[in-house]
């Protein structure tokens, strides 16, 4: 009788191994694919890995119409030369499920996990159904209790709900796409677009954010402040109206409040609790985790997968906020307590009466919150170490007393004009010790004082201010407000923001909507609008729950959602032509934007653009040949175009030196090399550095100038281009005796 346990990667299967071995575990290899067997209660079981998803959704017939519907189950390699490498998995699992009498299952336990799992079974193994092992750390105590435990069959709710998944994804992924690229194609052009079920909603919820930062006004107010000294404490006060909006308001108040008296009308002493914070779902740790260390959403969940997969922690692609005490709170801890960097905490914690978390509302089916195994990590990268020390910090505060915070305010009478002083401190540390340095709140302590106290006003200012427009959303708030919205999944939303990127929707960390995402998210809204619905989308999410919960059926959901795709395709064939046309210029404008340097300071009439010339990228001027302003770009240098002006009037560009990116102005001239540069020596008085004009030490006939390129101030030989002799200058200095010459 021999046993074939499917893992979901290599290193799990040799955790599961290692597990469930009751003596020598026996490593072997099959076409470049590692496999194990051991013994475990007199049995033989042999324990395999997929790699991610071996098998993924395609057409039945290939096609370029759209709608299509008719699809199939075939081998990702058939479809994905990216992933050819799982070819010899799925001939080693072949040749292994040929060898075995019984079959278990033991992926991920999640939606995409079951369905890796039910593609081995039914494609590979050519079984219906098999046994399931349900884990959440890959422990050797929750591995051997997942197998004793284990089910006896399949989760088919998990496997129907996300074969479902797939193919609704696919339904909207290749038919909006085809649609948007037959469009721009019957224009008589051609550029990758996509769009997809999640993908829509989420472009537009960063389209209506970037429309309200570009149509918001600037409007001005003033603040007025006071700055000054109770018993001889500094202090910073501001008016209690805070925006006034009515300049004339405000001049009135700085005309009654020119008076050297001043005295605390009223202080005030408030309390308030801060409670422990609730353990890490996935969406809640990825937000943190960009908070702290600025690690996108997408890593974070790598890292972490990887950190799960090497035992450390727990699995991380959940929705609970909850820790059930099954999991052994002091085992947990204790095991915590032998890395000396958490021991004083861990024992602080071992030596409560009680410890039970402060937990969340959320809570998943499949898996408790994320939290440490006790397993201390060995040589993991610091970028691993940082998020798994947020990880276990999270975890034990969650354990943590109350934290207490207080907050002082004096009302501060100048001639009858209040004016406001706070200041906050924490009063009881609390859960804050136990965070750590992620626990980070702004402590202002204010000088003692008490009721009728006098204040010393050393000034009193009227500041000038304007309201600012609404913040971008952040990879990490986008993935919140999707949550929010019940919008994509927790292990999927990562993987939309991205490809968002890879089309060229978005850019920069802080998610600026481009001009071709812009516009295509209005050509879409003005023609069809339903690609964009986030209704639609939710109500899919809510019955792909249903059909985990086996309320629904996949055939049903489906079935809708072709009758939903038909309607809108057919509707949107009827414009594709005015689409296409509409998006071909969105194209085109978009490359012009992005190519725009600036304004020609040479001409006054062109403007700067990036072009490509027969050795390689240069700046001209777009008035040409009227004006013939070249300026060379940097080879082998990144750069990025900004938009800004210097202030010497020529564009700046962002040129990256070393790890920096800083700001050069493009600085040219149409004389001498093109790039502000002239072949003359400068009078005496006018020298910038004493070596200016010293001959050559190369070609001995040429005289040394200053320069200026891309990546500094240099003198060079104004023999060029017959002499390439350069001098580099270093922090201020010429380094006379390092000539170079090119």
């Amino acid at each position: 009788m021999t046993e074939l346990i499917i893992a979901e990667k290599p290193n799990a299967a040799k955790k599961i191994a290692e597990a469930l071995a009751d003596g020598k575990v026996t490593k072997k290899n099959s076409n470049g694919v590692p496999y194990y067997n051991i013994r475990h209660d007199g049995n033989n079981i042999i324990v395999a890995c997929a790699v991610g998803h071996l098998y993924t959704v395609a057409p039945i017939k290939k096609s370029y119409s759209y709608p299509q519907f008719d699809t199939k189950w075939t081998e990702t390699a058939n479809v994905d030369k990216n992933a050819s490498f799982s070819r010899k998995y799925v001939k080693t699992l072949k040749e292994l499920a040929k060898q075995a009498d019984t079959f278990t299952v033991a992926t991920d336990f999640d939606i995409e996990g079951e369905v890796i799992g039910f593609n081995v079974i039914k494609h590979i193994c050519k079984q219906k159904d098999a046994n399931r092992m349900k884990f959440s750390t890959l422990t050797k105590g929750d591995l051997v209790d997942a197998y004793q435990g284990k089910q006896k069959t399949i989760d088919w709710g998990q496997a129907n709900a996300g074969l479902t998944r797939h193919e609704l994804d696919w339904y909207y992924g290749i038919n909006l796409s085809s649609a948007l690229m037959s469009a721009i194609k019957a224009a008589g052009s051609f550029k990758v677009l996509s769009s997809g079920r999640v993908q829509g909603p989420a472009l537009k919820l960063l389209c209506d954010k970037e429309l309200e930062i570009k149509a918001f006004v600037p409007e001005p107010f003033w603040q007025i402040q006071l700055l000054g000294e109770i018993n001889r404490g500094k202090i910073e006060a501001w008016h209690a109206l805070d925006k006034i909006f009515d300049e004339k308001k405000a001049d009135e108040i700085m005309q009654k409040t020119k008076t050297p008296h001043a005295f605390v009308r009223k202080r005030e002493v408030t309390q308030f609790n801060q409670q422990p914070p609730f353990p890490f779902d996935l969406t809640s740790f990825q937000i943190e985790c960009y908070r702290v260390h600025k690690i996108s959403p997408k890593e974070t969940l790598s890292v972490a997968q990887e950190l799960y997969t090497a035992g450390y922690i727990s699995y991380p692609r959940t929705s609970s906020q909850k820790l059930p005490a099954k999991l052994g709170y002091e085992k947990l801890i204790s095991a915590l307590a032998a890395n000396p960097k958490y021991a004083k905490h861990a024992e602080f914690l071992l030596s409560k009466k009680t410890l039970k978390p402060n937990e969340g509302k959320k809570e998943d089916d499949a898996h408790p919150a994320i939290y440490p195994t006790g397993i201390v990590p060995e040589d993991i990268p610091e970028r691993s170490l940082k998020v798994y020390d947020l990880i276990v910090r999270r975890f034990l505060a969650t354990f943590g007393d109350i934290a207490v915070r207080e907050t002082v305010k004096a009302i501060i009478d100048v001639n009858k004009e209040d004016f406001i002083c706070k200041g906050t401190t924490t009063k009881v540390k609390g859960w804050h010790e136990l965070y750590g340095p992620y626990a980070t709140f702004d402590e202002v302590v204010l000088p003692l004082f008490d009721e009728k106290d006098p204040v010393i006003v050393q000034s009193i200012s009227k500041l000038d201010k304007e309201t600012q427009p609404p913040k971008r959303y952040t990879q990490a708030s986008i993935i919140k407000e999707l949550d929010k919205r019940n919008l994509g999944t927790k292990a999927t939303r990562a993987a939309i923001i991205d490809s968002l990127y890879n089309r060229g929707y978005v850019n920069n960390k802080s998610m600026e909507v481009t001009d071709l995402g812009l516009k295509t998210c209005e050509i879409l809204n003005k023609y069809s609008p339903e690609i964009l619905d986030e209704e639609l989308t939710r109500k899919f999410e809510e019955e792909l729950e249903k059909i985990r919960k086996k309320s629904m059926t996949p055939e049903q959901v489906l079935k809708e959602a072709q009758d939903v795709l038909t309607k809108l395709l057919a509707d949107f064939k009827t414009k594709e032509k005015k689409i296409g046309e509409e998006l071909k210029q969105a194209q085109y404008d978009s490359k012009d934007a992005a190519a725009t340097v600036g304004p020609c300071p040479n001409c006054g009439k062109g403007t700067l653009k990036v072009r490509r010339g027969k050795f390689g990228n240069f700046i001209g001027c777009d008035a040409y040949p009227d004006c013939k302003t070249i300026i060379s770009l940097p080879k082998n240098v990144q750069y990025q175009l900004t938009k800004k002006v210097g202030d010497d009037g020529w564009p700046v560009i962002k040129v990256k030196s070393g790890k920096i990116w800083k700001d050069v102005s493009v600085n040219a001239k149409e004389d001498g090399d093109g790039n502000g540069n002239t072949n003359e020596v400068p009078p005496a008085s006018e020298k910038k550095y004493p070596e200016e004009g010293m001959t050559c030490p190369n070609c001995k006939k040429g005289q040394m100038v200053l320069r200026k390129s891309f990546y500094g101030e240099f003198l060079g030989c104004n023999n060029y281009p017959k002499c390439k002799t350069m001098m580099k200058i270093t922090d201020g200095k010429v380094e006379v005796d390092k000539p170079i010459s090119k």
